[in-house]
């Protein structure tokens, strides 16, 4: 019997699932039980203090699937999206820190918005590649998983003047990922490998994270988490698909597919707090602000582009033509 439970169908049932869920019971344990994360051995290097670890795995894992050989248009859309992505979340950053200063949009500090508006979820965007996306734009998802860590968050935050990352940090976040592209690249069977970790490892990921978090300091954080998924779907979702169709000269829905806050995107605040002590009386509300940006964008990225997709079939219509030619359209 034991072995028909579903977990991980039901986990799967809910937005970011895999994640969220174990980063839930994670925060759960530590709320009410903090003492069994604390034992010591492999339950605590694993359970409680592994972060760092997992995150940096993750990242190789993410590396990996990066192919070289990418044909011309696959490497177009996925740095401009990619570029899309990170300017546009850093523009919002720096903006609302200018208007509200430190305190932020509703509590909303830089390192929340940078760190959820410039990160997308790799798994959302290939599925909807795959629906209402051609070949090319399944893809970019490789290119996409750059955004992936704290690696262009400490890039925002340092040029804006609002942390101080030493070189060798910086380097530190992209070593794994590019010892990943190496090995991925140098040996298929080893990217067909390494690619299960993007899969494996985001329920330890989660929990981790959430053993560091506390259960009423998330709930504090629900109504500026919310507030954070809706302006990552409407600047990288919205925003993003005016000026991607602008730059396609016709509408394409892929340009909101990144409209998303990736999973990953809530181990940012700790990498970036690691870095850079100052922001560390940041990194549980900030966390936790993304955690929740994280689950909105899940669900309402995907209705988003599907709307956008029939409305594009219809201007397509139009003018006799199909959306899947935009590739010949261009030419």
């Amino acid at each position: 019997m034991l072995g028909k439970v579903r977990i991980l169908g039901t986990m799967k049932k809910f937005p970011a699932g895999v994640m969220v869920i174990p980063l839930l019971l994670g925060c759960i344990i530590n709320t009410f039980f903090p003492d069994i994360l604390t034992i010591g051995g492999f339950t605590t290097g694993l359970f409680k203090g592994g972060i760092q670890t997992l995150i940096g795995l993750f990242l190789f894992c993410s590396g990996a699937t990066i192919d070289v050989k990418m044909a011309g248009r696959t490497v177009y859309v996925g740095v401009v999206l990619t570029a899309l992505k990170f300017f546009l979340g850093f523009g919002l950053g720096i903006l609302l820190n200018v208007l509200f200063g430190e305190a932020g949009l509703l509590g909303l500090s830089s390192l929340a918005i940078i760190g959820a508006v410039t990160n997308s979820n790799g798994v959302i965007y290939a599925t909807l590649a795959g629906e209402y996306g051609e070949e090319s734009d399944v893809g970019a998802t490789s290119i996409l998983a750059l955004n992936d860590g704290p690696f262009f968050t400490m890039i925002a935050l340092g040029a804006a003047g609002m942390g101080t990352f030493p070189a060798k940090d910086m380097i530190a976040c992209m070593v794994p990922m590019i010892l990943g592209f190496i090995v991925g690249n140098l040996d298929h069977e080893w990217r067909k490998i390494l690619a299960h970790g993007m899969i494996v490892l985001p329920p330890f990921n989660g929990f981790t994270l959430g053993a560091g978090m506390n259960l009423f300091n998330i709930a504090a954080a629900g109504a500026s988490g919310v507030v954070l998924g809706l302006m990552t779907l409407l600047v990288t979702g919205v925003l993003s698909f005016i000026i991607y169709s602008l730059l396609r000269r016709c509408p394409d829905p892929m340009g909101a597919a990144i409209g998303t806050t990736a999973g990953v995107a809530a181990t940012t605040p700790a990498s970036i707090a690691a870095s850079d002590p100052t922001f560390e009386p940041q990194v549980e509300t900030a966390t936790a602000q993304i955690a929740a940006s994280v689950v909105i964008t899940a669900i309402l990225c995907p209705l988003m582009v599907s709307f956008l997709a029939k409305w594009s079939d219809k201007w397509f219509e139009k003018r006799g033509k199909k959306r899947r030619e935009l590739a010949n359209l261009e030419e």
